[in-house]
């Protein structure tokens, strides 16, 4: 809160929630990864922040022995980010990885830096940095591993065209496809149908592995006060789930001025402000290997857009891979721009000898 107060685009997140994430009996992520968080000080006073974790999940799926940073926070000062850097490298060394991987964080989806962009307010579920954090982390020996891209785009800017209208109704009728809402009142039932279309349409996607249900069930209950039902949509193909698309309510803008705090005033402003949110993101999107690749994306990225075109808003598209072409097409077809862009960062480590 300190390091960022100065950025007039910063708005502060719930401190309530920043609490949560650090938390093993609130984040059951820290419960399965073994972590460890360091923090810098000069004197008396605290100037950078790191933590270092082994998601074993992870490293099994992809047969592979990778570390992982993450929650990185630091003053613009070179000797300061290569202390805490170098922390990270020698607590994963010391248990035999061979590569450090970041930033990634205590947090659904929560990687990489700003590279591109920074002219905007930060995301829901989404990394917010200083330009300077890339060149922190470039002179500590750090290269670019991945870049993650935003699309942006106002719903009140499109127009269907006539081809995709022709097109969204070959598929359902070729395919028998049937769109739903996610159902309320069958929210444990639904979240277990997502949770299987979600790990069986990422799978062999860079830099992801399965999410178990206890996962899934903690980010539903994070969410669930702001969800909307209607823009979480199920595909079933004869009457099969195939595809799901979830769409969140841009939150951060009715947390400007809060200061993070919802007491003593903050949570009616907030309960007030929710009501008007304008601004949308295409959070997750899943389809199942066998019906990839047959417009079924296009197909929810209309339905959604068909609801959103009722209030005129802003809606984006995050993350999608720099190298998911398939993906990127689907949201150029929709007249999306990119907006922003995160960067994954990678260094080799060597391991301890005799360990």
């Amino acid at each position: 809160y300190v390091l960022n107060s100065s950025n007039p685009l910063w708005i502060p997140p719930l401190r309530i929630e920043q609490k949560k994430l650090f938390d093993p009996q609130k984040n059951v992520m820290l419960r399965k990864a073994p972590h460890q968080l360091f923090l810098a000080a000069e004197g008396n006073e605290c100037v950078g922040r790191v933590a270092a974790f082994i998601d074993p999940v992870f490293n099994h799926y992809w047969k592979d022995k990778i570390g992982f940073f993450g929650s990185f926070e630091c003053i613009h000062d070179q000797e300061v980010a290569i202390a805490l850097l170098q922390q990270c490298e020698e607590w994963h060394r010391s248990r035999q990885m061979i590569a450090l991987r970041g930033p990634i964080n205590f947090e659904s989806q929560n990687w990489g830096f700003i590279v591109e962009g920074f002219d905007r307010s930060p995301r829901i579920l989404a990394p917010f940095n200083p330009p300077f954090y890339n060149e922190l982390i470039i002179a500590a020996g750090f290269h670019k591993v991945k870049d993650l891209e935003v699309f942006g785009k106002h719903t009140r800017d499109y127009v269907m065209p006539e081809r995709f209208v022709r097109h969204q109704q070959r598929l359902m009728l070729k395919y028998d496809l049937e769109i739903r809402p996610i159902r309320m009142d069958k929210m444990v039932e639904d979240v277990r149908i997502l949770l299987d279309l979600n790990n069986r349409s990422v799978a062999g996607n860079w830099g992801v592995a399965p999410v178990s249900l206890d996962e899934a069930e903690m980010i539903a209950r994070s969410l669930k006060d702001i969800v909307r039902p209607d823009l979480i949509l199920i595909i079933e193909a004869h009457g099969q789930p195939i595809a799901f698309v979830i769409v969140l309510p841009e939150v951060f803008n009715a947390l400007d001025g809060l200061n993070g705090r919802l007491f003593p005033f903050g949570l009616f402003k907030l309960v007030r402000r929710l009501k008007k949110i304008d601004e949308f993101r295409f959070w997750a999107l899943g389809i199942v290997p066998e019906y990839q690749r047959r417009g079924i994306d296009s197909l929810l990225y209309l339905a959604t857009f068909a609801r959103l075109q009722q209030q005129d808003v802003y809606a984006e598209a995050n993350y999608i891979l720099e190298d998911n072409f398939a993906m990127k097409d689907a949201v150029i077809k929709l007249g999306m721009n990119k907006v922003r862009t995160y960067r994954v960062y990678e260094k080799k480590i060597t391991p301890s000898a005799g360990n």
